[in-house]
């Protein structure tokens, strides 16, 4: 199977993500068809937006990854899918591990935080560690989406190959 083929399988439908959440705010937006069409640069640069965005400390990482695949005109579901990498079951690790990483590079002692993603814990408590969680979050989402965009594309570089391997060897 291929990555085009992968992708138009279990990518949720136009009409789902139109429908879905907050993206009725950016409804104006979606008719532009480059954000639908699945090809390599397209399909890399979505993921590679979601992964993106699935580091930033807010829970509005599916919103704003939709946001910028419309700005960058790249395909919207696989980045509305790639944030999703963050989710409740992952975000305490995810965001741990930032705040310390973000904690070691300005140099400044970490503090014992008990990471729950709620509005309580966001409104007490991410005051005072905003500055490493930040710059953890940006360093991780870059080199993740960095990765992600270089993976998928060498992936379907690879099936291309092959695809055209096998038809020359069919002749």
């Amino acid at each position: 199977m291929s990555l085009r083929n992968f992708f138009k399988r279990y990518l949720p439908e136009k009409e789902h993500i139109h429908n879905h959440g907050g993206m009725h705010l950016l409804s104006n937006y979606l008719h532009e068809p480059n954000l639908w069409h699945i090809h390599r640069r397209s399909s890399a640069g979505g993921a590679a937006i979601g992964m993106f965005c699935a580091f930033i400390p807010l829970p509005i990482q599916t919103l704003l990854s939709a946001a910028f695949a419309i700005t960058f005109r790249v395909n919207l579901p696989l980045a509305v899918v790639f944030s999703l990498f963050s989710n409740p079951i992952t975000m305490p690790p995810i965001f741990f591990f930032a705040y310390k990483l973000g904690a070691m590079l300005l140099g400044l002692d970490e503090k014992n935080i008990d990471f729950s993603f709620s509005w309580e814990w966001i409104s007490t408590t991410l005051l005072p560690i905003w500055e490493p969680l930040v710059l953890g979050s940006l360093i991780l989402g870059t080199i993740s989406s960095l990765l992600t965009y270089f993976i998928i594309r060498l992936v379907w570089r690879i099936s291309a190959v092959n695809k055209w391997v096998n038809r020359r060897r069919i002749k």
